[in-house]
């Protein structure tokens, strides 16, 4: 269990539309791939966010991509194919989604796209 786990989606989110933000992109892009990961609508997401869910609750009620393995690579160091706990590396891929819009990769390459 890494220290990730118990934390609340709700403090982690806004961190990630503003590190967007900050290199041009938008909070509907954080959206698009955190919907693309999850299957959450943005009503869930929302309701996440008010309701503080915490990161295992978060992926616990997910409906994982089918596509999520192929985000690979490696994030705060660690290389996300070579976790095996599987929250943990669904963090991760989360991370490295966040992380692609940020740098401005296309969208369907950062979604896995053909």
């Amino acid at each position: 269990m890494s220290r990730l786990d118990d934390m609340p989606f709700a403090r982690v989110y806004p961190l990630y539309v503003a590190k967007v933000e900050r290199k041009g992109h938008t909070q509907a892009e954080v959206d698009e791939v955190v919907t693309w990961l999850t299957g959450y609508d943005q009503q869930q997401i929302d309701q996440h966010v008010a309701d503080g869910t915490t990161f295992r609750d978060f992926f616990a009620g997910a409906d994982l991509n089918p596509r999520a393995s192929l985000v690979t690579g490696v994030i705060c160091g660690v290389r996300i194919e070579a976790l095996d706990d599987e929250l943990t590396a669904n963090i991760r891929r989360l991370d490295k989604l966040v992380d692609e819009v940020a740098r401005g990769r296309p969208m369907a390459k950062v979604l896995r796209e053909g």
